[in-house]
C-alpha cells in the first residue's frame, strides 16, 4: 500500500514538472531558443526547431506519466531525460557560461541550487524506474519479517 502511494506521488509530482515546464517553453519559444543558445552546445541553425518542438515532447512525457501507459518506458525516459538536464546544467555552470536555465521560465540564471532541484527531480523518476525492484525487496522483507514472528 505504500509503495502504491509513493508510485502515484511520484507520477503526478513528474507529470506536473514536465507538463508545466513544457508549458512555459511552448508558450514563448524565441525566449526558449536565447536559453538554449546561451548554453552553446546546440548549433545555431538546430537552436529555433530545438525550441520549437522540444517542449512537446516534455508535454508528451508529462501526459504519459500521468496517464500511465508504459509507466515503466515513460520513467526510464523521464530520468534520461532528467539526467540529460543535469549534465548539461553541470558542464556548462562549471564552464563559468552565465547562461539561463530556461527550466521553468525565463530569467533564471544556472547556479548550484538548480542543479541540486534538477537532482531532486530524479529522485522520483528513479523511483519509478526501480519500482519493480522495490516492491520485490519490499515483499521479501515482509515475508521474512512475518516468517519470524510467532503464530
Amino acid at each position: 500500500m505504500t509503495i502504491r502511494i509513493i508510485h502515484w506521488i511520484c507520477r503526478l509530482v513528474l507529470a506536473g514538472i514536465f507538463i508545466y515546464s513544457g508549458y512555459v517553453k511552448a508558450q514563448e519559444p524565441l525566449q526558449f531558443a536565447v536559453a538554449i543558445s546561451g548554453y552553446q552546445v546546440v548549433p545555431e541553425h538546430l537552436v529555433f526547431p530545438v525550441a520549437t518542438y522540444f517542449p512537446w515532447f516534455e508535454i508528451a512525457l508529462g501526459v504519459l506519466l500521468l496517464s500511465g501507459w508504459k509507466i515503466r518506458y515513460s520513467s526510464i525516459a523521464t530520468a534520461g531525460l532528467l539526467l540529460f538536464f543535469i549534465g548539461l546544467i553541470t558542464v556548462t555552470y562549471m564552464r563559468g557560461i552565465e547562461a539561463d536555465c530556461g527550466c521553468f521560465g525565463f530569467g533564471e540564471p544556472i547556479t548550484a541550487k538548480t542543479i541540486f532541484r534538477d537532482a531532486l527531480f530524479l529522485i522520483p523518476a528513479l523511483f519509478l524506474v526501480f519500482e519493480p525492484w522495490i516492491k520485490v525487496r519490499f515483499r521479501d522483507s515482509q515475508l521474512s519479517r512475518s516468517a519470524d514472528s510467532p503464530a
